[in-house]
């Protein structure tokens, strides 16, 4: 018997899932089709690592929206937290409340960690680049935060060169 299959890999289209965002309001991961898509979980908001990745996403910006591409961060954090973060940091780029996990299930960022001695499920750090038609392009995980989002620039450089 083979084993199943891992979600979320290169080539799988996206599941249509609803977002809440901490711009206020909510969308649906199909109203960003039609261009590319920086997809990016993360463990919590506030925390060294991930103020360092939010920070060089933010700074790379101005180049992802050049090739076409919006920019997301997911955390299980509340919509609160992240305005909060957002605020604080001065990000320019939507971050995404996943509080009941269905967007962190559906592309399979949850495991069992171990920090202090203690293991429980947390957002293992993954980015997935999705195409214009919805498609998985790219993934990184686990994610080291030095110099990924610039790699992510670079793949969707060599992705949209002719």
């Amino acid at each position: 018997m083979s084993e199943p299959k891992r979600s979320a890999e290169v080539g799988d289209v996206v599941p249509d899932l609803p977002l809440e965002l901490s711009a206020g309001g909510s969308a649906s991961l199909a109203s960003f089709r039609g261009r590319w898509l920086v997809l990016y979980f993360y463990p919590k908001d506030s925390t060294p690592g991930c103020t360092t990745e939010a920070l060089d996403f933010d700074a790379l910006l101005p180049e992802f929206e050049a090739h076409d591409c919006a920019v997301l961060g997911v955390s299980r954090d509340s919509v609160k937290s992240h305005g909060n973060f957002r605020a604080k940091q001065g990000l320019r780029f939507d971050l995404a409340s996943d509080a009941d996990e269905r967007l962190c299930r559906a592309f399979d960022v949850i495991h069992e960690k171990t920090l202090y001695g203690r293991t429980a499920p947390g957002i293992v750090r993954s980015t997935f680049l999705i195409d214009p038609d919805g498609a998985i392009a790219h993934v990184w995980r686990p994610v080291r935060v030095g110099g990924h989002a610039q790699a992510v620039l670079d793949r969707l450089t060599s992705l949209r060169a002719p």
